[in-house]
């Protein structure tokens, strides 16, 4: 009897554990706040600890240790050699520990400024934070801007820790003061619930066991708080929303739509909406790893089918018909910059959005804001760790939600187009207003039926170099060749455009990337006009030609590269303009202080060097196969 009274205690005690809420968050400060120290030794009164690892710190202590001969906690959640040696934390080290009453997932963020991108990433799947204050130095620079970026990211549920009470003989008006000056920053930057406890997360005050040494606190210790604190994250929107994952067709009588859903409840027969198609039908089924349910709710992975055939595919959201989400190609949206090159507005990423990847670019940094003021101040470009307000575009319309409604719905990244590493993170806040209003107007006249006129094909020559190269020299014959010939032409010069078109232009690598841009959009035009376009510019950086190429039907852009080495191209310089960029009196000139990056494969690639003029533009009147 005993025995099974036994196993009956263990299996509830397994049902407990597996029913248990998570709870995810971070702890960020400042350097030697305590950070580390406190998750160490949140891990070993939970009694998260093996015996080897025991045996490991307490080894690890007395060679790196800051303790003596006591355990130094910190070591049990700094692992990289680097932290150590030096005392602090670089990368996010994620920790798992458990109660009684919850199970946690905790991640220790770098308290230093040339880590905020690993500390967004921490937060970035967090539903709450501990922010660590040191009772000693109050609220500083780096609380203000941990805590901006916790509200960034949408979390609204704040511990704050004012740790090394005892340092401060646990004096009563000193944590009145923290609390008082962090809850007005909080107030400012719209965090809605904060607790503030006062504790030693080297001694043990108030952390797991309230603290003799403080009979003045009567609030919950850091553990009750996070074991019994409600994070649910009231979604502005009650729909149905689940983004598309993967579309199952096991076979040719089973066609499922399977993902988690983001929020909002749906059962058998509730009307739908497929988007962005807008495309509407009926749930007929809703299939689960344990059978088919009547309902679901949010956090449930369901794979869906629908009564009609609708065409539905990877990154498509399925939502409530009577409650569906915006659809838009141009947002405004919070940017935080995570690359080592600079962000420059105009050049071409891919956005990340749920399941969904498709081309964008910043067209217009509102403000960057100094994240340690929280000022807003005027920006060009964004470098590494930066965060802006900026204008998103992309190349196809998406269903989204602002951020602060739905993180699934609107929530992304911006990865390189040439490395493929993600080079920024952000959050959508709502679309522009010129997205919905502008369309495009069917015109009865296309490209074809004026190239047709005119007897001819049309493309778009790029033609890319050095200055001095011979661009605009092989550009201008090819064009007499081609007008000879019978050929509807027009040269786009550099120099030229700069005059009228792009007269307000500098030569910053931004104003290069806008200057291309324009240029692009303009040569579109007169390809869907039906001439052959010339177009003759430095065009340094391989992203905007890249960019110029996709405006362009396959076939119709051909890229030329006129190959003229450096020291060939300074003695044909009959401006004086190499000169002037050595001697320093011009600033960002390709090829001397700002970089040329050459064509990896060109349609043409001409060598500048040894050939005359005539002979390139009579390989590029072949190339182009005219009579």
């Amino acid at each position: 009897m005993a025995g099974t009274d036994h196993a009956a205690a263990v299996a509830a005690y397994l049902r407990q554990h597996e029913t248990k809420g998570l709870l995810r968050f971070i702890t960020c400060g400042s350097v030697d706040d305590g950070k580390s120290t406190l998750i160490g030794r949140l891990l070993y009164e939970s009694k998260m600890l093996f015996e080897d690892q025991l045996a490991a710190v307490e080894a690890d202590s007395k060679k790196y240790g800051t303790q003596g001969e006591a355990i130094d906690f910190a070591l049990l959640v700094d692992g990289l050699a680097a932290e150590r040696e030096q005392g602090i934390t670089i990368d996010v080290a994620y920790r798992f520990f458990d109660t009684d009453r919850r199970k946690f997932i905790v991640a220790d963020c770098p308290g230093h400024e040339q880590y905020t991108r690993n500390m967004a990433t921490g937060a970035s799947a967090a539903d709450l934070a501990v922010v660590l204050v040191d009772a000693r130095k109050g609220l500083l620079t780096q609380t203000r801007r941990h805590s901006y970026i916790v509200s960034l990211l949408g979390i609204r549920h704040v511990l704050l820790a004012v740790n090394k009470m005892d340092l401060v003989g646990y004096d009563e008006a000193v944590f009145a003061r923290i609390t008082e000056g962090y809850r007005e920053l909080a107030a400012r930057l719209g965090i809605a619930h904060v607790e503030c406890v006062p504790l030693s997360a080297l001694k043990g005050d108030n952390l797991s066991a309230r603290s003799a040494a403080m009979p003045w606190y009567t609030g919950p210790t850091l553990l009750e708080h996070l074991e019994t604190v409600d994070v649910g994250r009231g979604a502005g929107t009650t729909g149905f929303r689940l983004p598309v994952q993967w579309v199952c067709r096991p076979n040719q009588d089973f066609r499922g739509f399977a993902g988690t859903i983001a929020a909002g409840q749906v059962a058998l027969g509730d009307e739908v909406v497929v988007l962005p198609s807008g495309r509407r039908s009926r749930v007929r089924a809703l299939v689960t790893a344990d059978g088919e349910l009547a309902s679901a709710g949010r956090g449930q992975a369901i794979t869906l089918t629908l009564a009609d055939e609708v065409d539905v595919s990877r990154g498509d959201v399925i939502a409530a018909a009577a409650n569906p989400p915006q659809v838009a190609d141009q947002f405004a949206a919070h940017l935080l910059w995570m690359g080592d090159a600079p962000l420059l507005p105009g050049r071409p990423y891919w956005l990340k959005i749920g399941a969904r990847t498709l081309a964008a670019q910043v067209t217009e940094i509102k403000h960057k804001v100094d994240v340690n003021t929280q000022a807003r101040l005027a920006a060009k470009s964004l470098e590494l760790n930066e965060v802006a307000y900026c204008n998103l575009s992309l190349d196809q319309p998406i269903p989204f939600e602002a951020y602060a409604d739905s993180h699934a719905l609107g929530g992304f990244i911006l990865i390189d187009r040439q490395s493929n590493a993600t080079v920024g993170a952000g959050t959508l806040d709502f679309a522009l207003r010129r997205a919905a209003n502008i369309h495009w107007q069917h015109l009865e006249v296309d490209q074809a039926a004026r190239a047709g006129i005119k007897g001819q094909q049309p493309r778009c020559l790029w033609f890319t170099g050095l200055s001095g190269a011979g661009k605009s020299t092989v550009a201008n014959l090819v064009e007499k060749q081609l007008l000879a010939k019978g050929y509807h032409t027009y040269l786009l010069d550099g120099d030229n455009v700069r005059h009228g078109l792009n007269k307000d232009l500098g030569f910053t690598d931004e104003d290069r990337v806008e200057n291309i841009r324009r240029v692009a959009e303009v040569a579109k035009l007169m390809t869907d006009a039906g001439l052959i376009v010339l177009v003759s510019f430095i065009s340094p950086f391989r992203a905007e030609r890249r960019m110029a190429r996709e405006l362009f039907p396959a076939g119709q852009f051909v890229e030329v590269f006129v190959d003229t080495p450096l020291a060939v191209a300074e003695g044909r310089d009959v401006k004086g303009l190499y000169a002037k960029a050595r001697a320093g009196q011009i600033r960002n000139f390709t090829g001397i202080d700002s970089p040329y990056e050459a064509p990896e494969n060109p349609e043409l690639h001409l060598d500048g060097g040894r050939e005359t003029a005539e002979q390139m533009a009579a390989r590029v009147i072949a190339a182009l196969q005219v009579s």
